[in-house]
């Protein structure tokens, strides 16, 4: 059995966290409604992780660090825009986390469940596309699916909001 932590959901003080990949395609907003109503239904928080992926020229310094600020911007707009969206929805009960990281974004969603034992489920929308579910839903449904630490939630990208609220 891999090294992992155990979640700490059922002790006090704590609680279980959907986790949201959040970024700007269509199919994360599928991942954060659902994330909002199992939340709301099961007495849950909702972490909603932007990762901010480095770019091949941050061997330039100022370069690096203006492509962090353009970054650190880009979250605080997305994550502006979800909350929007969970109030539009009536959420405004639900605790969300907001938690940005710097790095590849495999890796940061794996140290990002890893660093929070609360984080119980992650939840990933999945695409339309013809090019395939998209790269997040691909890599955890295929190699690491056996091995993950945690339960993943894919919501079909073709379920409407209101088959996603019967389903959560």
């Amino acid at each position: 059995m891999p090294d992992r932590k155990i979640r700490r959901v059922h002790e006090e003080g704590h609680c279980t966290k959907f986790m949201v990949v959040v970024d700007e395609s269509p199919e994360c907003e599928s991942a954060v409604y659902f994330s909002a109503h199992r939340a709301r239904s099961t007495g849950s928080k909702v972490k909603m992780l932007f990762v901010a992926e480095p770019e091949d020229f941050q061997h330039w310094l100022r370069v690096g660090e203006i492509h962090r600020e353009e970054s650190e911007q880009t979250a605080a707009a997305v994550f502006r825009l979800y909350r929007r969206k969970l109030n539009s929805w009536g959420f405004e009960d639900i605790e969300i986390e907001e938690v940005i990281r710097h790095g590849e974004k495999s890796e940061e969603i794996v140290a990002s469940i890893e660093d929070d034992e609360d984080v119980s489920f992650l939840v990933l929308g999945a695409s339309t596309s013809n090019e395939g579910p998209g790269r997040l839903v691909t890599w955890v449904a295929g190699k690491q699916a056996g091995t993950f630490p945690i339960p993943i939630v894919i919501i079909p990208g073709t379920l409407d909001l209101e088959e996603i609220e019967a389903l959560a």
